[in-house]
């Protein structure tokens, strides 16, 4: 493996000599900021290029870092750039350009993703890849296995901080039991994994792969579909099965309920707990909580 210069060249390269080894898509708002800081300010960071020879006889070169800073040049209409030149095989180029999408605070959902899967599809161990991006050899190993298995919804959480991915690997591990995902889901509340609002995030996200699927749907133009008996009859059976799955979910939901409000009741029956919670100040209830536990046969 070639190793890069330890003193990189600075030039001003071409514009059109510059090809981009790893493209991303990117957020139009952000960038547009990049190009309007850029045209105000001037560029303050130089791009990192890789030299090749190009078909015409003229050195071309391969952008390694600074995706962002080329496009914003290219859209103010300049014809070169200021390059650190470096000297590294087009396998050291990917990943120099993959640790800098690992450094950058807010990358796009599954770009570090489909990079690690790059890394291992060219033959590199998890070993290897948790060297080269600085990432914990066990966040590589789960990461594949979430991307072997196309659970894109679970990874985008992961990835935006949302759900940890040991989590991620729990809902995974227990399969299309529902019970058993809500079970694992509970283990990661009790253990403090998921907590307040990840914990809501979760079971949404966990509803949204039930019903719609493991990958994220893409905004491709879809083909018009023939409607026949046996599609019309598919498509009633899913809704039937997603109906009964909400009548499940809301008659374990009323029972929870009916546990609180018994819960509740005993509590409330309780004179001295009572006065200790009026001492406190957390004798009252929300309205429509009280009225139901009035009609309950409570006391507040």
């Amino acid at each position: 493996m070639t190793e890069p210069l330890s003193l990189p060249e600075l030039r001003m390269i071409p514009m059109d000599r510059i090809e981009i080894l790893n493209p991303r898509e990117r957020n139009q708002r952000k960038f547009s900021a990049i190009v309007e800081n850029i045209g105000a300010v001037g560029l303050k960071k130089p791009v990192t290029v890789t030299p090749r020879p190009g078909e015409d006889g003229a050195e071309r070169y391969i952008l390694v870092c600074g995706e962002g800073r080329f496009k914003a040049f290219q859209q103010l209409g300049e014809k070169r750039i200021p390059a650190l030149v470096v000297m590294v095989s087009d396998e050291d180029a990917f990943v120099m350009s993959l640790a800098e999408n690992v450094a950058r605070r807010r990358h796009q959902p599954l770009e570090l993703l489909r990079g690690i899967t790059l890394l291992r599809d060219k033959g590199h161990s998890v070993q290897d890849i948790a060297r080269k991006t600085n990432l914990h050899e066990s966040y590589v190993r789960h990461i594949l296995e979430l991307v072997d298995k196309g659970e894109e919804r679970l990874l985008v959480a992961v990835e935006r901080g949302k759900m940890p991915i040991t989590v991620a690997i729990l809902i995974v591990g227990a399969g299309n039991d529902d019970k058993a995902v809500q079970m694992a889901m509970q283990e990661a509340y009790e253990s403090g994994e998921l907590r307040g609002p990840q914990l809501m995030y979760a079971k949404k996200l966990v509803e949204r792969r039930q019903f719609l699927g493991r990958s994220i749907a893409r905004s491709t133009p879809r083909k018009p579909v023939d409607i026949t008996s046996s599609s019309l009859v598919r498509a009633y059976k899913t809704e039937v099965e997603r109906q009964r799955i909400m009548i499940r979910k809301s008659s374990l939901v009323q029972q929870r309920l009916f546990f609180v409000y018994g819960a509740l009741r005993k509590m409330l029956g309780d004179e001295n707990l009572v006065n200790i919670l009026r001492l406190e100040g957390l004798d009252t209830l929300p309205k429509y909580l009280a009225e139901r536990v009035s009609r309950s046969g409570g006391s507040v």
